[in-house]
């Protein structure tokens, strides 16, 4: 049995484009064979400059919120909610998907996205994370400098944005980098569009990072 996992999904609840509420949306998910979901809401700094009010445990509480109400919503079944994040730099437009972070982590290490690709790979490499460009040929984006990354998500499903993903592939087949896919759920038309298939399900999100690095992944699925 293989296992299907969304590995890019945004939430009302943390980030501001967002649409859906979990308890919303994946049902919807359950309903077109998904597995389990990781929640990738934007860690950007006009987030964080949003909740000035909060210290940086009450701005983290905060951001996790879509995460935590997801796992609520599923914690009597047996859909897997894991934690990963969507995260730009300051004075970049490029975003880039994590996973392997726990809570823990996130609550001792403040504003990560202060750091340079370059420090903030050395972080991921150091803590067996998880770290590749989401959508790197989309309009406004830049395909990054590929010793940094370990993988580049070469189909991203949002119907709304030239993501150019053929180019995508070929920057990771050119540059031997792991490929994701990931529906960039934000609304409507970005359900159930694509993702990541495993024969064993990750439990966490360490253990999801550690799949992809061991090159796990068995398949994915895209809506083309």
């Amino acid at each position: 049995m293989a296992y299907l996992v969304e590995s890019h999904f945004h939430t009302r609840c943390s980030s501001v484009c967002g649409k859906y509420y979990p308890e919303d949306s994946i049902p919807i998910y359950i309903q077109n064979g998904y597995s389990g979901v990781v929640v990738t809401d934007h860690y950007v700094e006009d987030y964080f400059k949003n909740c000035d009010d909060l210290n940086w445990t009450g701005k983290i509480d905060k951001w996790l919120e879509g995460y935590k109400r997801a796992k609520r919503f599923c914690n009597d079944t047996e859909f897997t909610v894991l934690l990963g994040a969507e995260i730009r730099f300051v004075g970049s437009c490029n975003d880039y998907l994590v996973y392997g972070m726990d809570d823990e982590f996130l609550y001792k290490n403040p504003y990560l996205n202060r750091m340079s690709v370059e420090e903030f790979s050395r972080l991921c490499y150091d803590n067996g994370f998880y770290f590749g460009q989401a959508h790197p040929f989309r309009e406004e984006c830049v395909p990054a400098n590929p010793k940094y990354l370990m993988g580049v998500e070469v189909y991203n499903g949002h119907p709304n944005h030239l993501n150019n993903n053929n180019e995508a592939l070929l920057f990771a087949e050119e540059n031997n980098l792991i490929m994701t896919a990931g529906s960039d759920f934000h609304d409507t038309p970005q359900f159930c569009r694509a993702g990541i298939y495993f024969d064993e399900m990750p439990k966490n999100s360490k253990q999801l990072a550690e799949y992809i690095l061991e090159g796990k992944i068995v398949g994915l699925k895209t809506s083309e």
